[in-house]
This record gives C-alpha cells, structure tokens and sequence, in this order.
C-alpha cells in the first residue's frame, strides 16, 4: 500500500478521534454550566460578584475551546492540503 495513503488514512482516523471527543467534551461542558447555574440562581449565600467570576469563567473557557478547535481544524485541513498537493 502507498505510504502517502496510510498517512491519509492516519490524518482522516486521528481528526475523526478528535472530533468525537471534543464533541463529547463539549456536550459534558454543556451539561456542568446548566447544572452550576441552576446552583448559583437558588443559591442565596453565594454572592453577585462570585456569580460574575464564575460566569466571566465559563464565557473565557467556551472561548478557549472554541480557539481551540479552529487551531486543530485548520491544522488538519493544511495537513490534507499537503497530502492532497504531493500527488
């Protein structure tokens, strides 16, 4: 088999790996911020300011994440490009 094809076979599984468990992570993300919030709205002890912090936190992490994913993506798409021009 041609080594260039292995490779792109290899680029192809590792993204497809990526993409699952970013969207899985995402989604368990997803789930903690409804539940943190639900807790913090009935919460009366907890202070506005805390509340803030927390949610200034969670807006940088999505951010991050998001910064995160279009690195990886458009790494991958170079990479394929560079397989896709050696022909």
């Amino acid at each position: 088999m041609d080594p260039k094809q292995i490779a792109k076979q290899m680029i192809v599984f590792n993204k497809t790996a990526f993409d699952n468990n970013f969207s899985a992570m995402q989604a368990l993300h997803e789930q903690t911020e409804r539940l943190v919030n639900k807790f913090w709205e009935k919460s009366p002890m907890f202070p506005e300011e805390g509340k803030k912090a927390i949610s200034e936190w969670m807006k940088s992490y999505k951010k991050g994440s998001d910064d995160l994913k279009n690195a990886v993506d458009e790494n991958f798409k170079k990479v394929e490009d560079f397989f896709n021009e050696s022909k």
